[in-house]
């Protein structure tokens, strides 16, 4: 009795293999092979490029945001003063401080004095938000105390101030120039408050990497904004940094029971927490479309392996007389379909890993070509496309890409194996 060849036998390979090599004077279908491999190669090459940008994206807007701010805002809740008006300073700022940066996870908390004015130099102005800040606290700040991206020296904050890139490209100053803050709650007189206006020397001039904090941010001695504000004695808010910013949510409350009744929190993911679910929906939208494209893509398999079929007609009738089950002639094709969609797959995780790789020089190209202007930071808060090449990500547009070429090749395959002998005969 002769013995049964098992499943994907070398026999099969090698009928796939001189299928997928035909020309087509031999009832091959190369030029369909080679269609269905470039759209699978594109279609994966598209999600993983876009993958790797969503995971950059992401990245570099979270790292932004948890590198220059807080990742957890203390202030109190209103109360009336000694003159009977509502406020909200912080008179035990340093008591609060250091009842806060005991919860364990904190690894900072600072006192700020905060505030809105006008700075001019150059017969330039421009709206700037001023934080008060101890020079220690400031020097832990990630993305402002980075000597990479910085110009000037932190040690001499406490003799002027530090301002971000952006503004001084506004006022058309550099270090040791002297910029004008004229602020509209200034001094209090019998005739009311007159504006505060007063020159400090750039000492610190940084680069945070958001458009928005560089275009508007300064930062002020805190003894010098707790004076040029009116804030003798007290602090507006109490900056947090934690160990874990993704689990800050988790911080709230022992900082509120560490901070006593009159505290609130205002965490980095209540402030950006909108515009995070904003680009995750769109990052499932695009994986989504991203998938109808593969999809579609590897659609050109079966139209390939149609073709195959019928032109290997007489081939599949003369193979199953010579006692070729059903289930060899399915693997056979299965394997032609299967082998078009692994190559197309992987040269596509070639071609997508090198663009998120090479993302820089690629798109400098593409802005030169275009005459630049194509990436506007004060659109999109950030100064660079980033791309971010994630191993979770590859596996997914890899294990899409294979599902759905193998998934699709079975039915043409099946429809192979159950082709009758005679029928296939009958006319050759």
């Amino acid at each position: 009795m002769a013995q049964t060849p098992p499943p994907f036998a070398p026999f099969e390979w090698m009928i796939a293999w001189r299928y997928l090599r035909a020309r087509r004077a031999e009832g091959g279908v190369s030029v369909m092979t080679w269609i269905s491999l470039i759209g699978i190669t594109l279609a994966v090459f598209a999600l993983i490029a876009t993958l790797a940008v969503r995971s950059g994206f992401r990245a570099e807007f979270v790292d932004t945001i948890l590198g220059a701010n807080a990742h957890v805002t203390v202030y109190y809740t209103q109360e009336a003063d000694e003159f009977g008006r509502a406020s909200r300073a912080i008179t035990d700022y340093a008591d609060l401080s250091d009842r806060i940066a005991a919860v364990p996870g904190v690894t900072r908390a600072a006192s700020l004095v905060k505030g809105q004015v006008m700075a001019t130099a150059n017969s330039r102005n421009a709206g700037v938000e001023v934080f008060g800040i101890e020079a220690d606290d400031l020097e832990t700040i990630p993305r402002i105390a980075d000597p990479e991206t910085a110009q000037g020296d932190l040690a001499r904050f406490d003799e002027g101030i530090a301002i971000g890139s952006g503004v001084a490209r506004e006022l058309g100053v550099a270090l040791g120039d002297k910029v004008k803050l004229i602020s509209p709650d200034g001094v209090r007189t019998a005739f009311g408050t007159s504006p505060r206006v007063k020159a400090y020397e750039v000492v610190y001039v940084f680069t945070a990497g958001r458009y928005d904090i560089d275009r508007t941010r300064i930062y002020m001695p805190f003894a010098e904004a707790q004076l040029y504000f009116n804030r003798d004695g007290a602090a507006d808010e109490i900056e947090v940094m934690v160990a874990d910013p993704d689990r800050v949510a988790d911080m709230a409350l022992p900082i509120v029971q560490a901070g006593g009744a009159r505290v609130l929190v205002w965490t980095w993911q209540d402030a950006s927490g909108g515009f995070l679910r904003a680009l995750e929906i769109e990052d499932n939208v695009m994986f989504i479309i991203l998938s109808i494209l593969v999809l579609i893509a590897a659609m050109n398999i079966v139209s390939g392996l149609i073709m195959l079929v019928k032109n290997k007609g007489r081939d599949i009738g003369i193979l199953r007389t010579m006692g070729l089950t059903e289930g060899a002639v399915l693997r056979v094709f299965f394997i032609c379909g299967a082998f078009t969609g692994l190559l197309g797959t992987m040269a596509g995780v070639i071609l997508g890993c090198l663009f998120a790789l090479y993302i820089d020089p690629i798109f400098s190209f593409v802005n030169y070509v275009a005459g630049g202007g194509v990436w506007d930071p004060a659109v999109r808060g950030i100064y660079q496309l980033p791309a971010q090449l994630r191993l979770e990500d590859v596996l997914s547009a890899v294990a899409l890409s294979l599902g759905l070429s193998f998934v699709v090749t079975i039915f043409p395959a099946r429809r192979a194996a159950r082709m009758n002998p005679v029928e296939a005969l009958r006319y050759e």
